[in-house]
């Protein structure tokens, strides 16, 4: 038993205290840990605090009344001193144009001065029409020089279409194509010629062939219309000087409310119970004055479009102080022997 280590009481009491020590030790340093992720937490949760409690401050200043200064409330002033004067300028424009001060107006006003044209008549046309064209080329519509030499009469005649959806695509192209040979259309840029938009022509026909003729009267007639043309001069030459004349076949008739069916109005509401149109001329063909067609070039923005050509024309005559002549001799469909139109 000699040889093996013996460990003293000295040794064992000097362990013991040191283990008591590092155990309070150890505590602490756990407890300064936690104690510190703990301060740091608050401190990031007040930080988010302070930063939503700043955009709210922020925005509350915004929504208070902002209190003026001087130069602020001359700005004002000035703003408003503006937007009066923009006001009368439109006015006076509106006044100008309601007088002939139109687009072209001064380029046409040495030939206006000197001759004033009857009648412009606009056929309108789609781009599957060409052969139609064609037949009222080579019947009752002049080409080349003939339609120059009727021009010089006071008469002009285009065939009247828009743009396609894409535009420059083939359509446009055969279009131009065709014009180019034949120089007898006239073509709405500002429309896009589709079946939906047609009621919407009409506000783009008489606004541009009221700024690019100057005529005493403006003629829509339907691309399935033959025309006897020396009638309807005669016609027209009667009625020359008369201003305000919305001039057609007048009728009415049901507003169809139920969709589907042919001549679906979908704003059937708007006509009342009754469900009755206002009187108004067929839309295969009207007849307006200058001051008409004027008017609706002046207010086409504003100008309402129904489903139907022929009713948004009678809904924009209602309107104005327009004289409304029942001519039976444009009820094309009639068995009438001395009327100026029949269906093609």
């Amino acid at each position: 038993m000699e040889g093996l280590p013996t460990t003293t009481k000295a040794e064992r009491r000097w362990r013991s205290k040191n283990l008591q020590t590092f155990t309070p030790s150890l505590l602490m340093t756990l407890f300064s840990c936690v104690a510190w992720l703990y301060v740091a937490g608050r401190l990031w949760q007040d930080a988010e605090n302070r930063t939503l409690l700043a955009n709210i401050l922020k925005r509350n200043i915004e929504q208070r009344p902002k209190v003026l200064t001087v130069e602020d409330k001359l700005m004002v002033l000035g703003c408003k001193d503006l937007e009066r004067r923009v006001v009368e300028v439109e006015m006076d424009l509106t006044l100008a144009k309601s007088q002939g001060y139109l687009k072209n107006q001064l380029r046409q006003s040495k030939s206006s001065s000197e001759h004033k044209l009857l009648a412009v008549i606009g056929v309108y046309t789609g781009f599957g029409s060409r052969l139609n064209r064609n037949r009222f080329r080579g019947s009752w519509m002049p080409r080349g020089d003939a339609l120059k030499k009727l021009e010089e009469r006071g008469v002009v005649i285009r065939f009247v279409i828009g743009r396609s959806a894409n535009r420059g695509d083939s359509l446009d192209r055969n279009i131009d194509e065709e014009n180019r040979k034949t120089m007898d259309f006239f073509i709405l840029e500002s429309h896009e010629e589709a079946e939906e938009e047609l009621p919407k022509k009409a506000k783009f026909f008489f606004s541009a062939a009221v700024q690019n003729w100057d005529a005493e009267f403006y003629v829509k007639v339907d691309d399935n219309i033959d025309i006897d043309l020396e009638g309807l001069i005669g016609l027209l030459e009667h009625r020359r000087g008369q201003d305000s004349a919305y001039i057609g076949c007048m009728k009415s008739g049901e507003v169809v409310s139920e969709e589907g069916r042919p001549w679906y109005e979908p704003e059937w509401w708007k006509f009342g119970d009754e469900k009755s149109y206002f009187r108004h001329a067929s839309g295969s063909f009207v007849i307006l004055s200058k001051n008409l067609a004027q008017y609706i070039n002046i207010n086409s923005a504003s100008l309402k479009a129904y489903a139907h050509d022929d009713i948004s024309m009678g809904s924009w005559m209602m309107g104005v102080q327009s004289t409304y002549i029942d001519d039976n001799r444009l009820c094309c469909s009639s068995i009438r022997q001395d009327k100026v139109c029949s269906l093609a």
